[in-house]
């Protein structure tokens, strides 16, 4: 079939609302829709009548094909019906394979264009009013994977746990007790930690607490992927925690001289 075309279509982080209006226009011109576990399949509906739509899986726990057949899927589809939308959760550059899947096509001779999504890893804690800079708490974030390829912790775990910046966690839920060890070794026992469950959607739960208990409280509450884990005094600002920020805030002005007390007005 004349002019195969790869889309990777970022489908955002789970409310069907937080789409681009580029990306339901793209849906509904692909011959071919080849969609992910974290993708919500509302977003089907932008599909054209006759489209192919096929699931390909792709989350933790969740294979429904390997990488290898997804871009061999792509390439034969491409070929044989033209416009293949790949609808891929959040954004499909954040740790999304969209690298390998755009190697895929290439190689093949197959046009590849990108439609952006929102990440999970920025909407989701704003879903909560968290946000990841805050003047005076924190000046960066950190967005890293808590798993690697082989199933290790990602070395840069060991950095972001060193750093002040407000640290975002994505596929880190199956190491996530050791990950909290990795902080607190860094001396962060007592930073607030947040766990946010399938964020954006009426499926949502959260909880909050501190690198020493969230793990724990996590577990009592059934927390599990997919789910973004942020760390970092920004948490304090949840509206859950706002009256126990204000209390440390009013008792350290209370131990202030005159001075200081004058200062911390200024």
């Amino acid at each position: 079939m004349a002019n195969p075309l790869l889309s990777l279509v970022g489908a955002g982080p789970g409310d069907p609302e937080l789409i681009t209006v580029k990306a339901m226009r793209t849906i509904g011109q692909a011959n071919v829709i080849l969609y992910d576990a974290l993708a919500n399949k509302a977003l089907l509906e932008y599909a054209a009548p006759g489209a192919i739509i096929r699931f390909t899986g792709k989350r933790y726990g969740c294979h429904a094909l390997s990488q290898q057949e997804i871009n061999r899927l792509i390439v034969s589809d491409a070929r044989a019906y033209g416009h293949v939308v790949r609808l891929k959760g959040g954004d499909p550059f954040i740790f999304g394979r969209a690298a390998e899947e755009m190697a895929a096509a290439r190689n093949a001779g197959i046009a590849v264009q990108v439609v952006q999504g929102i990440s999970s890893a920025l909407a989701v804690p704003a879903g909560q009013m968290i946000p990841l800079t805050c003047r005076g708490l924190a000046e960066s974030f950190w967005v890293t994977t808590g798993t690697t390829r082989s199933g290790g912790i990602s070395a840069d775990i060991q950095l972001a746990a060193r750093s002040s910046a407000t640290v975002v966690i994505l596929m880190a839920m199956s190491r996530l007790e050791d990950i909290m060890d990795i902080f607190a070794a860094c001396g962060k026992n007592n930073t607030p930690a947040a766990i946010i469950q399938e964020g954006t959607t009426e499926r949502e739960k959260m909880v909050t607490g501190t690198v020493r208990n969230i793990a724990l409280k996590a577990r009592y509450e059934g927390l599990s992927n997919p789910a973004v884990i942020i760390i970092g005094e920004v948490v304090r600002l949840h509206p859950s925690m706002l009256p126990a920020t204000i209390q440390h805030v009013t008792g350290n002005m209370e131990h202030n001289t005159p001075h200081e007390e004058e200062q911390t007005r200024l």
